[in-house]
């Protein structure tokens, strides 16, 4: 593997989050800070938005290694279910009964949320992929915030999405829900100086002895292909490690980085590099030859008018 080629002990961008190696840009830092006071505040309800791959689930995991013992978390991260499993699961989170009744359930909650004000404890519950939900459930959500008695403050909910979020919420059958929400939030992805940052930190923590595999202009390749996506800067800096290295090139230069886009451009998806297509010389010569052709017919036939006229 690359792995010995560039003096590395493990992979250092691998796709799936590991929360030991925690990259926190100044956004995510900002981030983190507002879902911890969405945690403490008497807002209810906050809204966090992210593009796909910029670090949302990192953030979500870093929130939940930071909370306290006297919170009790429910968090889903496939809410695509029947109203039943969906009272079902936050239920079984919660260690509430559940015998099919949503009565007994909102019963349950209620007690639960009674409980938590006594003992000065909180109730958080996390929809991640919320632009997903329908808006019955949203509906369904909205109302369990109904079940906090005037004063108590001690349940907090979480909309984490897409940007598709938004326009889902846009929906008029959700503008009590709008009008609840306290705090919003957008995740934004990299910059420049923070892709060059987040590509040394991951080589840092994976044993690198020397930082200049890639080079500057790789890394601003890589930044303008990956628009400062964190999956994206992954996909494509893995690739280009085993291409350098398939290829004994102990430096990545921006002449590789190009290469690795092309090789992991899908049929059928816009490739946002100026990569040059070989075939564009042959396209040119074949339109030629056929509007020459199409040239000729056409004062053939002007020529053969104004002899038979």
């Amino acid at each position: 593997m690359y792995t010995k080629f560039y003096g590395l002990a493990k992979k250092p961008f691998a796709l799936t989050p590991d929360p030991a190696v925690v990259f926190m840009s100044e956004t995510h830092q900002e981030g983190l800070a507002i879902l911890k006071y969405g945690v403490l505040s008497k807002k209810c309800f906050l809204v966090l938005t992210a593009d796909v791959g910029s670090g949302k689930t990192t953030l979500l995991q870093s929130l939940i290694h930071s909370l306290e013992q006297d919170v009790h978390l429910c968090l889903l991260n496939n809410p695509i279910l029947y109203r039943d499993e969906f009272f079902s699961y936050i239920a079984k989170k919660l260690g509430l009964k559940w015998d099919g009744n949503k009565a007994m359930f909102l019963i349950e909650f209620g007690n639960l949320l009674k409980e938590c004000y006594k003992k000065d404890e909180r109730v958080l519950l996390i929809f991640d992929e919320a632009h997903v939900l329908p808006v019955d459930l949203l509906e369904e959500i909205r109302l369990l915030s109904n079940l906090e008695e005037k004063g108590q403050d001690v349940l907090s909910i979480f909309l984490v999405g897409q940007p598709e979020l938004n326009e889902r919420m846009s929906d008029d059958r959700l503008l009590p829900l709008r009008q609840r929400i306290g705090i919003r939030f957008h995740l934004s992805r990299f910059t420049l100086d923070e892709t060059r940052q987040y590509i040394l930190f991951r080589l840092r923590h994976a044993g690198a002895r020397h930082f200049n595999i890639f080079s500057e202009d790789a890394i601003a390749m890589i930044h303008k292909v990956s628009q400062g996506t964190p999956r994206l800067i992954n996909i494509i800096c893995d690739h280009a490690l085993l291409t350098g290295f398939a290829e004994n090139k102990p430096v990545i230069g921006a002449e590789l980085i190009e290469e690795s886009v092309a090789d992991l451009h899908f049929p059928g998806e816009a490739n946002p590099l100026p990569i040059a297509n070989p075939n564009k010389s042959n396209t040119f010569k074949v339109t030629a030859i056929l509007g020459g052709a199409t040239l000729f017919c056409l004062l053939l036939a002007i020529f053969l008018w104004r002899y038979y006229r």
